[in-house]
């Protein structure tokens, strides 16, 4: 069986747009060739996740809920969290790190604020419950702010954020990870890629979507660059002695991660606390694990992760009217503005996974390399699933 945790899959499909260079792919695994993809029907993919984890005892509520988030991440381009991760969360379940006789339960709440208890529940099926519930204060007090612990891997942290933005609000989300990221002036992983995300709605269905890592690079972008033999970008990641590498085998398994902004000297130390402040709103906050105290990114499905999360929706309202009209003037300037020399556009933060979106639609479903599509189906061979069936 080819493992999907770490991203070992990720690592094997190279059709990823100059993943080594550090310029940014809009299109994804579905920019390679067209003779090593297929394409797969978005309700086709979901369905192959949803049966997935009914065969392992999930409940009917909790593989919709994952069914979404993963085809929310493949259809906006981000591979990594999408399809790509059903294995793991097979295996979690498998191996008794993720419950599937639970539910997430509120232990506190005030008008505005509130604790979950994940109870070891699928990462999406803590997250919806947490974001439907600062999306419920906000509306009645104009913010909320949840905090919750016991999670499990949740997925893209903008999928979250988009929940509150499609409902007229402001949204946030943050999770802590497994430690990867080695902090400023430090040589040991302690800090995960601790990801952010804010949605907020402009005009006639636009809207910003910030969505970020505050490491620099994906621990699965250097993967992709150790399989190639080739080098990874200054800024990307330090070796056991903690000095910067371009050299990725030194970066994996032995090496770590470095803060958004890369060295010192480059700013990194700012990534280095953006990353403080997401464990400080998650696992701080939440009184789950926090720092080193979470388990290992690999060969740990065993040990409960017991992640932990923050969710804030807030009603643009109670502020300044005409909040989405002035949103959209900022981002229309910026779109509008001239370009660098060689460049063709300027983007907001949404706009790549807009683009991708309507490949999407264009093709009719998600392009899938066929190493994925064939880890998929000796997966579905050992869970007793119907495989994915590609489009003719």
């Amino acid at each position: 069986m080819l493992s999907l945790r770490g991203g070992n899959l990720l690592s094997s499909l190279s059709s990823r747009c100059a993943v080594c260079t550090g310029k940014r792919s809009i299109t994804g695994f579905g920019a390679g060739n067209a003779s090593d993809h297929k394409i797969v029907p978005v309700p086709e993919a979901r369905r192959f996740v949803e049966e997935c984890l009914r065969s392992v005892g999930a409940k009917d509520k909790h593989g919709r809920q994952m069914s979404e988030l993963l085809a929310s991440a493949d259809t906006r381009g981000h591979y990594s969290h999408g399809m790509n991760r059903i294995e793991m969360y097979v295996r979690d379940i498998q191996q008794g790190s993720t419950t599937i006789d639970q539910e997430p339960e509120v232990e506190k709440s005030t008008a505005s604020t509130a604790l979950v208890n994940g109870n070891k529940c699928l990462g999406p099926t803590v997250g919806c419950l947490s974001m439907d519930l600062a999306i419920q204060k906000a509306k009645e007090s104009g913010v909320g702010w949840v905090a919750a612990h016991g999670s499990n891997h949740y997925g893209i942290a903008g999928w979250y954020a988009m929940q509150a933005s499609s409902q007229g609000l402001i949204g946030l989300s943050f999770t802590n990870t497994s430690p990867l990221q080695v902090p400023t002036r430090g040589r040991e992983c302690v800090l995960g890629t601790n990801p952010i995300a804010l949605a907020a709605p402009g005009k006639n269905g636009d809207s910003f979507v910030l969505d970020m890592a505050t490491s620099t690079a994906a621990l699965g972008k250097v993967e992709v660059c150790q399989r190639k033999g080739q080098q990874i970008p200054d800024g990307w990641g330090v070796s056991s002695n903690g000095q910067q590498t371009n050299d990725p085998a030194r970066v994996v398994p032995d090496g770590g991660l470095l803060p958004l902004g890369g060295i010192e000297v480059s700013g990194g130390y700012k990534g280095y606390g953006l990353a403080m402040m997401v464990e400080v709103f998650c696992g701080v906050l939440s009184g789950s694990h926090f720092g080193t105290g979470i388990r290992k990114w690999s060969g740990q499905h065993d040990i409960a992760a017991n992640l932990g999360q923050c969710f804030i929706a807030v009603d643009p309202s109670c502020f300044a009217p005409g909040f989405e009209e002035r949103l959209q003037t900022l981002m229309d300037y910026l779109r509008n503005m001239p370009t660098a020399d060689g460049e063709d556009s300027v983007l907001v933060a949404g706009d790549p996974e807009r683009q991708h979106l309507k490949q999407v639609e264009e093709n009719g479903g998600v392009s899938y390399h066929d190493n994925l599509i064939t880890a998929m189906a000796q997966l579905a061979s050992e869970l007793g699933v119907t495989p994915i069936r590609t489009k003719q």
